[in-house]
């Protein structure tokens, strides 16, 4: 299958080579095969006899467990480096990705799931580039399709910083660490990473808009969809005040007339 570049087309900063071929090899954490089934499980199940729309596709974690279940998946994403590695991997040539913002990029088609998964949404990183990503993917969207969202909660964190303080550390290792900075008027958090590879240090920095529940709600009515579903996780377990993950289904109307 063919890799299209949109007229949004830019060079990604954050998602480069290096970072593109680190998350090709990964099996552990959000790439660990408990967590990709019930991923691709949730989905299948929403995207029924329809094909799917992947926004921020990336090297294929969720894509292609998806379309190897008979989901036929279209995939956008920002990073030709990301794609470059799906199109490695067994099943990733059979994909049509377009390289471009998933706030704005038409692939054409109408698709019975649009998702946007592992804080994939949040690496928008303005409210309004946030509210053209839920209107670019009802755009996209089957009258009755499903759009699906993954983003982090940032409550558990928040409760745990301390007054006046910006930062807190994530993960600390004998070969690397990490931690977290806060911006809180803006919504902000920017994770560092810092590991040793080869006996040099190398670091790695990601930036983030983190969004509130009753936020996404709006963004969805503003995009002409409803709350169909929202769990902390992919299992469908309540969410609740220390679920580190927002899972939340949208549902495009039916047409009427």
């Amino acid at each position: 299958m063919e890799t299209r570049c949109s007229f949004w087309d830019v060079a990604d900063p954050i998602f480069d080579a290096r970072i593109a071929a680190i998350d090709a090899t990964a099996d552990t954490g959000m790439h660990g095969p408990e967590i990709v089934a019930a991923t691709v499980a949730f989905l299948a199940e929403l995207a029924g006899d329809g094909p799917a729309l992947e926004f921020g596709i990336g090297t294929g974690r969720i894509a292609i467990p998806l379309h190897e279940s008979d989901v036929p998946v279209t995939g956008i994403d920002i990073s030709p480096h990301m794609v470059a590695e799906l199109r490695e991997k067994p099943g990733g040539k059979g994909i049509d990705v377009t390289i471009g913002d998933i706030a704005a990029a038409d692939v054409g088609g109408s698709f019975s799931l649009v998702y946007a998964i592992w804080n994939t949404f949040i690496n928008l990183l303005t409210q309004e580039e946030q509210v053209n990503c839920f209107q670019n993917a009802s755009k996209h969207l089957r009258p009755g399709g499903f759009f699906v969202t993954d983003t982090m909660s940032p409550l558990p964190d928040l409760r745990r910083l301390p007054p006046g303080e910006r930062a807190r550390p994530f993960s600390i290792e004998a070969d690397s660490f990490g931690f977290d900075e806060f911006e809180l008027v803006d919504q902000r958090i920017t994770s560092h990473h810092y590991w040793t590879e080869d006996g040099r240090l190398e670091s790695w920095w990601s930036p983030c808009r983190y969004v509130w529940p009753s936020e996404l709600d709006l963004m969805g009515r503003i995009a002409g969809l409803s709350l169909h579903g929202r769990w902390g996780d992919w299992n469908r377990n309540l969410l609740t005040s220390e679920s580190s993950s927002v899972i939340s289904v949208w549902r495009k109307p039916d047409s009427t007339g």
